[in-house]
């Protein structure tokens, strides 16, 4: 092939070779149909679409039901805090994460595999915490729940107790705490973190127990109040090697009760319960106020020497902690003792130091006027005290 003939093919297959290329990008710059889609329809009917090209049905009823009933909820309240956030609908992580999790939950579903199942429920609970997110947060937590008595399902309970106790609702509280304690008892689960699932359903009752008292003591209905209290302080001690801490404020608050009622003898076991437990833990605040307690309930039995001993106890444990409010009370509550046996030069040093402690402008105004009357009576009884003197006649 002489010179000239060479030329010519290498100019066709450069030519051939450009025509291809440009074909290429060309191809390249043509969007596909689910491209375009993508781009043309809103996230919601986006991430619809994907559920159920994904074969994905009963995720895709599910999400789509929650999007209406965020819809419902919005139109219900026109004028709350609701209109300040973006509808479910406009917001791409959220849905992405349920469809995600929905999506595996369905699968997981198809082959018998409930924990899987309850597992990515129990996610999608705890990933809508956000206070807002609370109605998405129980209702995955629900439906954890109702799918058997598996590990995930038993924590969804623990969880929606702490958050319908969080949100007032206690007698809900009571029946999921009631039936995770139940089903932890019988499977000894830890949580996610490590805690015993159980242990959760006892501090949960606990706490649900006191809050229903509540209503009875505001009604001065003692022995409604302290039924309660009493099935509160049976859930605390079942937890006692785990949390000594809850039985000592059960019995605090037993203590406080039977106080009101009147009967300082129970009172004071209770409180002094309370100071052992405190006493083991080092813990200061506890073990403050439940000398507090015990001196009112010996104060009103007529015991004033027993009374000074817990007050100046107390004062010591609150000197000691470095709670400057609490010293200012403690002082001012010794004060006082003192001042009703009219020992005034006492009253007016502890009062002095509650005054010099005090940490909001209430107690610097009570400790100001409790030791100015306590240095005018000082003065005149010494100055009774100096006229009736042999000297002075």
């Amino acid at each position: 092939m002489n010179a000239a003939a060479r030329r010519r093919l290498t100019i066709r297959r450069t030519q051939h070779s450009s025509m291809k290329e440009s074909v290429s990008d060309e191809s390249a710059q043509v969007a596909s149909k689910e491209e375009i889609a993508q781009f043309r329809n809103s996230l919601k009917q986006n991430i619809c679409v994907q559920m159920l090209q994904e074969g994905h049905h009963r995720s895709f009823s599910e999400l789509f039901s929650l999007l209406r009933s965020d819809q419902h909820r919005r139109a219900a309240e026109p004028d709350s805090a609701l209109q300040l956030q973006a509808p479910l609908e406009e917001q791409r992580e959220k849905l992405e994460t349920v469809r995600l999790h929905l999506s595996r939950a369905e699968q997981a579903e198809r082959t018998g595999s409930w924990s899987v199942v309850c597992e990515q429920r129990l996610f999608l609970g705890r990933y809508f915490s956000a206070p807002e997110d609370l109605w998405l947060s129980l209702h995955f937590y629900r439906s954890c729940a109702e799918r058997g008595r598996s590990r995930p399902a038993t924590e969804a309970r623990a969880c929606m107790a702490e958050l319908y106790l969080q949100q007032g609702e206690l007698e809900e509280a009571k029946q999921q705490a009631e039936l995770c304690l139940r089903q932890a008892d019988d499977g000894g689960w830890l949580d996610l973190s490590g805690r015993p699932l159980r242990l959760r359903a006892y501090q949960a009752l606990w706490k649900i127990y006191d809050k229903l008292a509540a209503a009875p003591l505001i009604a001065a209905d003692y022995s409604e109040a302290l039924e309660l209290l009493h099935r509160g302080y049976i859930m605390a001690t079942e937890c006692r090697s785990e949390d000594k801490q809850l039985e000592g404020e059960a019995a605090y608050r037993l203590g406080l009760t039977y106080q009101l009622t009147g009967d300082h003898n129970t009172a004071k076991k209770f409180f002094n319960t309370c100071m052992q437990i405190c006493g083991t833990m080092q813990d200061a605040d506890g073990l403050g106020k439940a000398y507090k307690a015990i001196a009112k309930s010996v104060e009103s039995e007529g015991n004033t020497d027993e009374t000074v001993r817990y007050l100046e106890k107390l004062v010591d444990i609150t000197r000691s902690s470095g709670r400057q409010d609490n010293l200012a009370d403690a002082c001012l509550c010794l004060g006082n003792i003192y001042y009703s046996t009219r020992q005034y030069s006492r009253a007016c040093e502890f009062f002095l130091q509650g005054f010099e402690n005090a940490s909001d402008i209430r107690d610097l105004q009570k400790a100001q006027v409790l030791l100015g009357c306590a240095r005018a009576q000082s003065r005149k009884y010494s100055a009774d005290v100096e006229s009736a003197s042999p000297a002075a006649q």
